[in-house]
This record gives structure tokens, C-alpha cells and sequence, in this order.
């Protein structure tokens, strides 16, 4: 009897897990709820424009076009698209994990169940 008790505990609480993943998962991608924050990149200070004078060298030239170069692309792909995307790469994995693990407890309880 003890062991049928047990097992009704288990099933319920891998069902607990799943679905509290599931609705967590759900605010997550919906935008109801904030991403956990793993990843964190500090916003750099731009600098207001300033008058630079021609560069005359090779070299001087060289710089200013990655400096233009890298300004350009900041421009084209956002600084906090990268750590949000990784963000949501780590949660679906370790949604991934608790929903297993759930499965495995409901998995064991209907075992213990059974008997």
C-alpha cells in the first residue's frame, strides 16, 4: 500500500514538473514572462560623432574603415539580439531536461502503481 501511495506521489509531481515547464515555456515565447538572463552583454557608450580629419596615411585609412565598417554593422545586427537568442537556447535545453525528468518520475510512479 505504502508503495501504490508513492507512486501517486511521483506521477503527480513529474506532472507538477511538466506542466509547470510547459506554462513557463509558454510565458517565456509569448513574451508574458522575462528570459533567464545567462548571458549578459554590457551596452557600450557611443560616443557622439565627432570632426576627425582626413586620413592622409594608409594605415589611418585602414582604421577608419573598420571603424566605419564595425559601426555599420552594430547598425545591422542589434548588440542584444545575440545573448537573447543564446538565452532562449539555454532555457529550451533546460526546459528539454525538466520535461524528461518529469516523464521519468510520472514513468516511475505508474511503475510503483501498478505493483
Amino acid at each position: 500500500m505504502d508503495t501504490k501511495i508513492f507512486g501517486w506521489v511521483l506521477l503527480i509531481a513529474g506532472v507538477i514538473i511538466i506542466f509547470g515547464t510547459l506554462y513557463s515555456s509558454y510565458n517565456i515565447f509569448t513574451g508574458k514572462a522575462t528570459i533567464p538572463e545567462i548571458f549578459k552583454i554590457e551596452a557600450k557608450k557611443v560616443a557622439a560623432p565627432t570632426e576627425e580629419k582626413i586620413p592622409a596615411s594608409q594605415t589611418e585609412l585602414q582604421k577608419e574603415m573598420e571603424k566605419m565598417i564595425g559601426e555599420q554593422l552594430q547598425g545591422l545586427i542589434p548588440t542584444d539580439v545575440l545573448p537573447k537568442m543564446l538565452n532562449l537556447f539555454v532555457w529550451s535545453i533546460l526546459a528539454g531536461l525538466l520535461i524528461f525528468g518529469g516523464s521519468q518520475l510520472s514513468s516511475l510512479g505508474i511503475k510503483l502503481i501498478k505493483e
